[in-house]
């Protein structure tokens, strides 16, 4: 039978009306998700303000080579987030706003490579899903909402991923080679060498899988090491002859190629501040990272075994030119496998933090997006009522349940107690040593909490309960595509749900109010003071914009710069804190909940000028 061409013409309509509104729908997720978290809350102390903190700096001393942090040397970190963060300043001022604006450009354009990589290599559908997968994924979100730069280098990796499997196509463009090159130059500028060692190992094992490594002739390794270099090499030589080593100390190739990379993969990194997550524990967290879509894994996997299954029965028909793997889908299919892999394996090795695999979330999604829309059609042609997708979903509907009937469970036994503005002050706090990983604040979770917490835990509630189970009976009648939009909808106002619950954390997880209090009193010739660890309270530099000295401080990340023969004098010992408290000057003390005990002891006389979640402020003058 001959198909009627007006039937075709409007299938072909309403299948790019389709795509027109999901492509607003992808819209509106990124905006209500990211665009309206860049405002609130403060910035958080620790990794988020003093990053932040690097890049107000830079702006201020014009030092765009050496970082520094409270006027010390900060050579941890390649420079191109704070140069990027510093020209937002520059543009927009000095606030949140812009201090987020990288990041979430950074998430936009991941799912936009997610959207037209998938769309290329496996059609339309997959591509939405990608995009979609990518703003609803509860690890890009969680791990975007402190200044880091694993986003970025996340980006940069998978474009340089993209350009050199497009490179690899007949006919393909020089330029691919060198936009791929530009990008792990750019990467290493991010976040050191794992821009260069995850792009080349996983090309290395993609080429020896598909049996195409005498391609390597095509690579233009000559003048693309070029190119790399005259990116990645400029800040590198400037930054160790400015910031040299002598006979008594070891300067920045030493600390940044050494310490930083060598040591830190090995776990001996001085001074240690990073932990290793147990292995079971590493590997079954990304359940939740990549959650809800992680569930769909078995039909990733189906997905592939079928495909490969597929290519092996078909290849004795297929001319042996050399590419066993000739379609662009299965190539992008091996190599994703591959690149998460060599991601996964490196961390598995190494010292981790939780978002350290942040650069293998687009691989798995892609393959996750993948399989969903691979068998969501092949159910519908099948006409199968419980297949994998159904299974999942099920799944998905029953920790769903769960998970809601917690935190109705949690909003009842606080039914009674009423609202606290301050969070800090009804959370259980853990020994100091829980607070190693970056989600370890989950754990002060107490059911006098949800006092402060009832509209986001029952927003979250409510979509915890009714977005899976629609899912799930969605693809119970086979109507798979609106099943996955229903999911992702909900989970989008999931995390709507978890950003209102993120600014009631504001006053725990920053020092910005007390920041104010200090700025509403203190005058220029005033000593401001952090007792401990400069992170228990980073963003009062941020918001005081003044140099802060140090109490016992001189620990973790800002021991190496402060080595040098010419670091500010910040650094104070009880005994000069005890001094400078009966002298002649006004003195502001920041004193964190793990020191209150030890600084009280040091200073019977006192006065309490703000206190907040835990957190005081005192002064030795009214």
């Amino acid at each position: 039978m001959i198909a009627n061409p007006i039937s075709i013409i409007e299938e072909e309509k309403q299948e790019r009306h389709g795509s027109r509104v999901a492509y607003w729908a992808l819209a509106v997720v990124f905006f209500a998700v990211y665009v309206g978290s860049m405002f609130t809350p403060g910035l958080l102390d620790d990794a988020d303000s003093t990053h932040a903190e690097a890049a107000r700096e830079m702006v201020v001393t014009g030092d765009y080579v050496t970082l520094h942090v409270n006027g010390i040397r900060y050579l941890e970190k390649p420079p191109l987030p704070y140069w990027l963060v510093a020209i937002s300043y520059k543009v927009l001022g000095v606030n949140e706003f812009s201090t987020r604006l990288t990041m979430v450009l950074a998430v936009m354009l991941l799912g936009m490579l997610g959207f037209c990589w998938g769309r290329r290599a496996f059609g339309e559908r997959t591509g939405i899903y990608a995009g979609l997968f990518v703003y609803t994924c509860a690890g890009v979100y969680l791990f975007t909402r402190i200044f880091i730069p694993d986003v970025l280098l996340s980006l940069l990796i998978a474009a340089a991923m993209y350009f050199f499997l497009t490179a690899l196509e007949p006919e393909a463009s020089a330029w691919r080679w060198y936009a791929g090159y530009a990008m792990m130059a750019l990467g290493v500028l991010t976040k050191g060498l794992i821009a260069l060692v995850f792009p080349c190992g996983a090309a290395f094992f993609f080429l020896l899988a598909t049996g195409e490594w005498r391609r390597w002739r095509e690579f233009r390794l000559t003048s693309g090491l070029a190119l790399f270099l005259a990116i990645a090499a400029p800040w590198h030589i400037l930054a160790g002859l400015r910031n040299p080593g002598t006979a008594e100390h070891r300067g920045f190739f030493w600390f940044y190629f050494v310490n930083e990379h060598l040591l830190r993969f090995l776990g001996k990194r001085y001074p240690r501040d990073y932990s290793k997550l147990p292995a079971g524990l590493y590997w079954t967290l990304h359940l939740v990272w990549l959650f809800p879509w992680s569930f769909y894994l078995p039909a990733a996997v189906r997905t592939g075994v079928n495909a490969w299954r597929g290519r092996r029965e078909g290849s004795a028909a297929v001319p042996s030119d050399g590419r066993r793997l000739g379609d662009f889908a299965a190539r992008t299919r091996l190599l994703c496998w591959i690149w998460a892999g060599v991601v996964l394996m490196f961390f598995a090795l190494s010292t981790n933090q939780e978002y350290y695999t942040f650069p293998a979330y687009l691989p798995l999604l892609l393959l996750l997006a993948d399989g969903v829309s691979r068998c969501e059609r092949a159910e519908c042609d099948r006409g199968v009522r419980a297949g994998w997708l159904t299974t999942s979903a099920g799944l998905l509907a029953v920790i769903g349940v769960a998970a809601s009937a917690m935190l109705v469970a949690g909003l009842w036994q606080s039914r009674n107690l009423p609202f606290q503005p301050d969070i800090g002050n009804v959370l259980g706090k853990q020994d100091l040593e829980a607070y190693t990983l970056s989600t370890s604040h989950m754990l002060d979770l107490s059911y006098a909490s949800f006092a402060a917490l009832r509209l986001p835990a029952g927003l979250a509630a409510v979509v915890l309960l009714v977005a899976p189970l629609l899912s799930f009976i969605l693809r119970g009648l086979r109507r798979h595509y609106s099943a996955t939009w229903v999911l992702g909808a909900g989970l989008a106002v999931f995390l709507v749900a978890a950003h209102i619950a993120l600014g009631r954390f504001g006053p725990y997880l920053s020092s910005k109010e007390l920041a104010q209090e200090i700025a509403a009193r203190a005058r220029p010739e005033d000593q401001v003071m952090i007792y401990g660890d400069q992170a228990f309270g980073s963003s009062l530099l941020f918001y005081l914009r003044r140099p802060i000295d140090l109490v016992e401080g001189r620990t973790t990340s800002m021991w190496f710069g402060s080595t040098f023969a010419d670091a500010p004098k910040i650094y104070l010992s009880d005994a000069d804190l005890q001094r400078d408290w009966v002298g002649n000057g006004r003195v502001f003390l920041f004193v964190p909940p793990y020191e209150k005990a030890r600084v009280d002891g040091l200073l019977p006389a006192r006065l309490v000028i703000a206190e907040l979640s835990g957190k005081y402020v005192y002064s030795n003058r009214p």
